[in-house]
């Protein structure tokens, strides 16, 4: 048996499937642990999980910064090609540097067979390197990967500043070392992802799901009851409280007097009243609701997406920052949903698309051949079998 670790950003996005990988890891009698500066994650772990903490001095000027860190990305009102910059300069950059001591030692104390790294925390395989232990990498934004053929001047920046930062953390040579050549896990499946020639070591296992153990509560019998067809709405837990009253505004104009049961993730104080057709709750058990609905409006997040269309249901999609844009161009590019701009899209826009969406056959049969791509792909178990075959020779 081998010992593995995660190393992830204290992201949702990019944690939750490595919970659902880390739990058929441990299934097989591995030892598993993750690196993580959120000690939050440890009630999150799966039963066997080991949380190993990034933590420094409460003086320290380092744990000073860890808030400040953690909170940025959701205060800044950012978008488009402005918010490549601004992710990296003053989340991701200053975020890694913030976490790569604490990488390294646990790397040390732990001595993991294999290290498995988020893309974005790529001084994980920084330290890997250092500590001469071998790492994959886990991609759970895969527009990272695209922009080198569709924005080749962003990715020539972008590698610049992770390059830089290998450099000053003392790791020589000119090449980025953000996707391990040993073994690169693209959580998508290829049809999604588009064509793009990629070398061997990038395997598209699609989406790595996971289901939690202690779901939230939620109305089922009232959600029963209701007859209509069902839509969600969520944007996800990034953005802000100004973000999200100015969205919600618009989709309670456009929705009030639709014929249809609207769930919405969002506070239900947010707004001061809602209509009597929405059900608004902070959180919902996403992944069981699915299967009930007739489709999600959603702000692009790669995990909300591949959750629909896992699901084969279409979208109506309106990114706002990072890579919830070129997700919302592959829904579209793939005919699985119907995108708005989040900066000019009015209630009647978005009552528009989802009746378009809703009344045409063809978004759905679109997304369920995405559905059917993902199902090939293998999902965690072909991933979970991929890690293991990489450590199989130095367990």
């Amino acid at each position: 048996m081998a010992r593995f670790a995660f190393i992830v950003p204290p992201l949702t996005g990019h944690v939750n499937p490595t919970l659902s990988l880390g739990a058929v890891l441990l299934s097989r009698g591995h030892e598993v642990g993750w690196i993580s500066l959120d000690a939050s994650l440890g009630e999150r772990l799966p039963a066997g999980g080991q949380l190993l903490l990034i933590s420094y001095e409460e003086n320290d000027e380092k744990k000073q910064q860890n808030a400040e860190y953690l909170d940025i990305i959701s205060r800044k009102n950012v978008y488009g090609i402005d918010s490549v910059r601004f992710l990296y300069e003053e989340v991701l950059i200053p975020l890694n540097r913030h976490c790569y001591e604490g990488i390294r030692q646990w790397l040390q104390v732990f001595q993991p067979e294999l290290a498995i790294v988020d893309h974005q925390l790529f001084t994980g395989a920084v330290a890997a390197i250092q500590e001469g232990i071998p790492y994959v990498t886990t991609v759970t934004a895969p527009a990272a990967i695209k922009v080198m053929e569709e924005l080749p001047k962003v990715h020539e920046w972008e590698e610049k500043q992770v390059i830089a930062l290998q450099q000053e953390l003392g790791l020589t040579g000119e090449a980025s070392v953000a996707c391990s050549p040993l073994l690169t896990m693209v959580l998508t499946s290829r049809a999604f992802f588009g064509e793009m020639e990629l070398p061997e070591y990038y395997r598209f296992v699609g989406p790595v799901l996971h289901r939690r153990e202690n779901t939230p509560s939620f109305d089922w019998d009232g959600f029963h009851a209701d007859t209509r067809r069902k839509v969600l709405v969520s944007i996800g837990t990034t953005f802000d409280h100004a973000y999200k009253k100015a969205f919600f505004t618009k989709v309670a104009e456009a929705l009030a007097d639709a014929d249809l049961g609207v769930v919405v993730v969002s506070d239900p104080e947010l707004l001061e009243s809602w209509p009597d057709n929405f059900l608004v709750r902070r959180q919902v058990p996403q992944l069981e609701l699915l299967p009930y609905l007739s489709m999600v409006v959603s702000h692009g997040g790669h995990n909300t997406v591949s959750e629909t269309l896992t699901n084969g249901l279409p979208l109506v999609v309106i990114p706002i920052a990072y890579d919830q844009s070129h997700v919302a161009g592959r829904v579209v590019r793939v005919g699985a949903g119907v995108r708005l701009n989040y900066n000019r899209f009015k209630a009647k826009h978005l009552r528009e698309a989802i009746d378009e969406v809703l009344g045409n056959p063809a978004y759905r049969l679109a997304a369920q051949f995405m559905q059917e791509s993902f199902r090939e792909a293998g999902g965690v178990s072909t991933a979970a079998d991929l890690l293991e075959q990489v450590g199989q020779p130095i367990c």
